[in-house]
C-alpha cells in the first residue's frame, strides 16, 4: 500500500510540474513534449510512471497523444475566456421574491431524458456506493433496534466524533459536544439564521449566491442585502463594512470556500479579517462550508470558524456534495448560539435520520472518507478543465467564464443581448438544462448569466450538449 501511494505521488508530482509550465506559458498549445522514454530518463522515473503522468495530463485535457508522433500540449491559458465582472447589486435591502422563477426552472428540469447541467452534485459513479451499502448493512446488524429508535437530538455521538476529527483539516478543534447534526446543510443554515435573527431583520449575502438561501430568508420574513462578490477572492468586505450601519445588518451568511455559483474562494487572511470585523460589531457570521473538502490544490482552505474566538461564527456543512446526497446528513457548529439552535431543532425536527447517521459514522470510522475524497477531487478537477476547454471552444468569443479551484460549478457571463431564462427555455427543447442567472439574486439580476455543473464525467454527450448551447447563444445575439 505504501509503495502504491509513493508511486501515485510521483506521477502526479511530475504531471503537476508539466501543468505549471503550461499555465506559465513556458509550454504552449501545439508544443511537442518529451517522449515517454526521454521523460523517464530525465526525471529518473520508470517508464510506467512517465506514462501515468502523461495519461493524467491527457485526462485533464491538457495534452493529447498523436499516433506515432508523441504527446503535444492541447490546452493553453491564452485560450481561456475572460473572468465574469464583479456583480453590481442594487444598493437596497429588499424583501425576497424569487420562488416563482426557481419553481418554474426546476419543474422544467424533471425530465429523465434531460442532459442536466443545472444540478450541482457529483455523478453517482463518483460515489462509493458499494462501501456505503456495506456500512448500512453492518450498522443494521449491529443495532439492537435495527436503527428504528430515535437518535439523540444533537446527533449520533460516533458521527459527531468523526466530524470533530475531520475539522482538524480546516484548522478547527471542536469536540463532539459542540456539534449538532441536521437533515442536510440547508436545515443547518435555516436553524442558524432563525437563531440569530427575527422577522424584518436584514441579512447580508454574497451576490450571486445559491438560490435556496433566498427561499430560507423569505420563509423567515427577512430582508436581503446583496454584497458584490469577486469570482476569485469572494465577498467585498469593504462594501459589507459600509452596508452594515446603512441597513442595520443583523447577520451575514457566506459560502467562503468555492461559492456556488462563482466558485470563488476567499484567501485565508481575508477570512480572518472578516471574522474579526464582524466580531467587533457583534454580528453573527453564518458560514456554509459545504464545498470546503472539494479543493483542487494541495491543501484544504481554512474556514472562518478556525479564526473564531468569541463563538460568533456558526459553521455549517454536510456530506451531500461529497459522499451521500440522499442521506441528508449535515451539521452545524454554532458556537455561543448552540442552545438556541438545539431548541429550534427540538421544535422542528426533533431527531435526524438514525440509519443514515449510523452508516456515515461507520464509513468514516473505517478511514474510507479521505481516500474517497482524493479520487473525487481528481475527477472533479479533470472534469472542470474539460468543461472549461469546451466552453472556450464552442461558446461565443465575448463569453466570460469562472475558473474555480474547487467545488462543482461554472458561472457563465454572456453578451448582454442574451437573456439566460430565454436561453434556458430554448435549451430545454434540445433536452438540455441550465440554471439561469436570475435565480441567484433576490433582485432578479444576472439576466445574461447562467450556471452549469461539471459533476458529470466528460463524455461525447456532454461535449455535444455544450456545443449545442454555444450554437443557441450565437443565434440569440
Amino acid at each position: 500500500m505504501e509503495t502504491l501511494l509513493k508511486s501515485d505521488h510521483k506521477y502526479i508530482e511530475v504531471a503537476d510540474r508539466i501543468e505549471t509550465l503550461i499555465e506559465k506559458k513556458v509550454l504552449k498549445i501545439g508544443d511537442k513534449l518529451l517522449s515517454v522514454r526521454a521523460l523517464s530518463k530525465e526525471q529518473g522515473i520508470s517508464l510506467s510512471t512517465a506514462f501515468q503522468a502523461y495519461y493524467w495530463l491527457e485526462s485533464k485535457g491538457l495534452v493529447e497523444a498523436r499516433p506515432q508522433s508523441g504527446y503535444y500540449v492541447k490546452y493553453s491559458p491564452e485560450h481561456i475566456l475572460d473572468l465574469p465582472k464583479v456583480s453590481e447589486p442594487s444598493d437596497d435591502a429588499l424583501p425576497v421574491s424569487v420562488d416563482e422563477m426557481i419553481n418554474s426552472v426546476y419543474v422544467d428540469l424533471s425530465s429523465k431524458n434531460l442532459l442536466n447541467f443545472s444540478m450541482g452534485a457529483p455523478a453517482f459513479e463518483l460515489l462509493p456506493i458499494a462501501k456505503l451499502n456495506k456500512a448500512v448493512t453492518h450498522v443494521l446488524r449491529q443495532s439492537p433496534t435495527s436503527c428504528l429508535h430515535y437518535e439523540h437530538i444533537q446527533g449520533n455521538v460516533l458521527l459527531r466524533k468523526q466530524i470533530a476529527r475531520q475539522a482538524f483539516n480546516w484548522g478547527g478543534t471542536p469536540s463532539e459536544n459542540d456539534i449538532i447534526v441536521t437533515a442536510g446543510c440547508v436545515e443547518a443554515l435555516s436553524l442558524c439564521i432563525k437563531a440569530t435573527t427575527k422577522p424584518g431583520d436584514a441579512v447580508a449575502l454574497e451576490s450571486p449566491t445559491y438560490f435556496a438561501l433566498f427561499q430560507v430568508m423569505e420563509s423567515h420574513g427577512l430582508k436581503v442585502v446583496e454584497i458584490p462578490t469577486d469570482p476569485i477572492t469572494g465577498i467585498d468586505i469593504d462594501y459589507l463594512s459600509q452596508a452594515i450601519p446603512k441597513f442595520d445588518i443583523k447577520a451575514c451568511l457566506v459560502v467562503n470556500n468555492f461559492n456556488n455559483p462563482l466558485g470563488s474562494c476567499m484567501p485565508d487572511d481575508r477570512k480572518k479579517y472578516l471574522v474579526d470585523m464582524l466580531a467587533k460589531k457583534e454580528i453573527p457570521l453564518i458560514e456554509d462550508d459545504i464545498y470546503g473538502e472539494l479543493y483542487f490544490g494541495k491543501t484544504r482552505p481554512k474556514t472562518c470558524k478556525s479564526y473564531d474566538k468569541k463563538g460568533m461564527v456558526l459553521h455549517c456543512a454536510s456530506f451531500s456534495k461529497s459522499l451521500a446526497p440522499g442521506y441528508r446528513i449535515g451539521w452545524t457548529i454554532p458556537g455561543k448560539f448552540k442552545e438556541k439552535v438545539l431548541r429550534l431543532k427540538r421544535m422542528h425536527t426533533v431527531s435526524t435520520n438514525t440509519l443514515t447517521q449510523a452508516a456515515v459514522a461507520d464509513f468514516l470510522s473505517k478511514g474510507r472518507f479521505e481516500l474517497h475524497l482524493r479520487h473525487l477531487r481528481k475527477a472533479l478537477h479533470t472534469q472542470s478543465l474539460r468543461y472549461i476547454q469546451a466552453v472556450c471552444e464552442y461558446f461565443p468569443e465575448d463569453t466570460r467564464i469562472t475558473r474555480p479551484q474547487g467545488g462543482f460549478t461554472l458561472w457563465i457571463e454572456m453578451n448582454k443581448k442574451i437573456n439566460a431564462y430565454k436561453l434556458h427555455k430554448r435549451a430545454l427543447k434540445h433536452n438540455i438544462g441550465i440554471a439561469p442567472g436570475q435565480i441567484f439574486s433576490s433582485q432578479g439580476n444576472f439576466e445574461n448569466c447562467f450556471r452549469i455543473s461539471y459533476g458529470e464525467p466528460w463524455s461525447p454527450k456532454i461535449e455535444e450538449g455544450l456545443k449545442t448551447l454555444g450554437k443557441l447563444m450565437r443565434e440569440m445575439k
